[in-house]
């Protein structure tokens, strides 16, 4: 049987908003985000993490086609989660961030649903997280 009813959309990109282009590119670049050289220069950049695209957009970009736009308060907007090879990964990949300068939000522990994780907040004040499974 054939069905009318059409493929659902599939999700394939998530947009962050930011303040600073350069700053929050630098800081997803030390996330390993493969990021164009001179992106920082445009008010539009992405990058591809698997087979989703992530997009960033200066405030002006998103205030051009959402003119009544304001930046969220009350808690973060959203929340993106790195999954490292190993613990030791989780570990330095935090120290990475934090000596460049980044927010740490929680430092790296063994958390009890079984993963070590760690939290450092991205230009902009968005929590990244950086996990992998104990065992």
């Amino acid at each position: 049987m054939i069905s009318d009813k059409p493929a659902p959309p599939t999700l394939n990109a998530l947009s962050i908003v930011t303040a600073d282009m350069s700053a929050a590119l630098a800081f997803y670049r030390l996330c390993g985000l493969d990021i164009p050289a001179g992106a920082e220069q445009e008010p539009h950049a992405e990058a591809t993490a698997g087979s989703v695209r992530i997009l960033f957009d200066t405030r002006e970009v998103v205030e051009s086609f959402t003119p009544q736009w304001t930046e969220p308060s009350g808690g973060h907007r959203m929340a993106l989660a790195f999954e490292c090879a190993s613990p030791d990964q989780v570990d330095s990949q935090y120290a990475r961030l934090v000596e460049a300068g980044h927010v740490s939000q929680r430092e790296p522990f063994d958390a009890f649903w079984g993963q070590r994780y760690a939290v450092v907040l991205d230009p902009d004040g968005n929590p990244v997280d950086f996990y992998c499974p104990l065992a």
